[in-house]
């Protein structure tokens, strides 16, 4: 039988729970404002955004910490003049402080102090990857079923045309031995594009261990100076405590040698600078599609380039087959980067602005999967 609660016992429950310490242990930012837009109030989640302390922060105006024109302040004047909630998904908020967030923004009144809002930013950016990289991982799989048509559709009829060219050369005049080689070089052009493709129809899952992914990543930047970033200035902003990546070494090195090499084509030639860097992210999860699972998803590696960015008609497709800027691309390198990375569990993301684009990787750690690896 449920024991009645006393308004003694009630009382003494409101006691026992802070409200500070609610509004800390939540996962998103949260301010409070005042009517002039000075900061009243800052969790802990608010000062770790914007990279400063509670005592710096309160009494500060929140135009030092965003641009003035941040759909942010409408929401605020709209919040105090109508005495409603107001949101606005989608907002970027971009500050050299902070970098480039996307957020959903909430602002309701305070009702006491009148004159004030609870401002709360909802981060999108994790929840855009792992929306995203469903829609990587199939053009991934369409690539696969492409790769297998062709291996047998075009790979098999151009050697008999191969051959036959090579016949008719050998009575042909020297006007018409160009045309055959011609033929020739481009059917064998054709084979070896066919081959880099037949890569994503291999269905088996890759041989996985413990990884040091700074390992890989110091190897991928010594094969890229010495080689086609030879000019490139290499800035590394390693956390030296991460954990090893629960991966297969060869395939991270093809990830990581990829995104490096379309950096360093898109830098300009004087001063280009790519930044690597590697960091632990905590609460960042992804659920596995049929089950009732999820992976943790704690390490994240990033490649940032400071070239002119990627063309806003390209960005929705950017990992699809075939998508490409570069003259001479196939366009298959992201797309096979996006299926090594749905082949690990993990996500891939981007950001770009002129001057800063940045590639965003998050894998699972080796110790989540340590346990289950042991014998019984």
């Amino acid at each position: 039988m449920a024991r009645a609660v006393t308004p003694l016992r009630r009382k003494a429950m409101r006691q026992e729970i802070d409200p500070s310490g609610i509004l800390n242990a939540l996962p998103d930012p949260v301010l409070v404002i005042g009517h002039r837009n000075e900061i009243r109030y800052v969790n802990l989640e608010a000062q770790e955004f914007f990279e400063c302390g509670a005592a710096a922060l309160i009494g500060q105006p929140l135009t030092d910490l965003l641009p003035s024109d941040s759909p942010v302040f409408f929401l605020i004047e709209q919040a105090l003049a109508g005495g409603a909630s107001m949101s606005e998904y989608g907002v970027t908020l971009d500050t050299p402080r902070i970098g480039i967030h996307l957020v959903t923004v909430r602002v309701a009144p305070l009702g006491e102090p009148a004159d004030c809002v609870v401002m709360s930013l909802h981060e999108k950016s994790i929840t855009r990857k792992i929306d995203n990289q469903l829609t990587h991982r199939n053009a991934a799989r369409s690539v696969t079923a492409m790769a297998a048509m062709l291996a047998h559709e075009v790979k098999n009829p151009l050697s008999g045309i191969r051959g036959a060219a090579q016949l008719l050369e050998q009575n042909a005049s020297e006007p018409d031995r160009e045309l055959t080689r011609l033929i020739c070089d481009e059917s064998d052009r054709i084979v070896a594009l066919v081959d880099r493709m037949e890569v994503f129809s291999d269905k088996r899952p890759p041989e996985r261990t413990a990884v040091n992914i700074h390992s890989v990543l110091e190897h991928v930047r010594k094969v890229a100076q010495s080689g086609f970033a030879r000019t490139v200035r290499f800035t590394e902003r390693y956390d030296p405590s991460l954990p090893d990546v629960y991966g297969n070494r060869d395939q991270l090195i093809q990830v990581f040698l990829n995104l490096i090499k379309n950096a360093a084509e898109a830098v300009p030639e004087q001063g280009g600078e790519i930044i690597l860097s590697t960091a632990y992210q905590h609460g960042v999860r992804l659920a596995v599609p049929g089950t009732d699972s999820r992976v943790h998803l704690p390490l994240l590696i990033s490649v940032q380039d400071n070239g002119n960015g990627i063309p806003e008609d390209l960005r929705s497709h950017l990992f699809d087959p075939f998508v490409t800027t570069k003259r001479n691309g196939t366009g298959l390198g992201l797309a096979l980067v996006a299926k090594l990375i749905g082949d690990h569990g993990g996500v891939i993301d981007f950001e770009t602005l002129p001057r800063r684009t940045v590639f965003k990787v998050s894998l699972p750690m080796y110790a989540d999967f340590e346990q289950s690896l042991e014998p019984s």
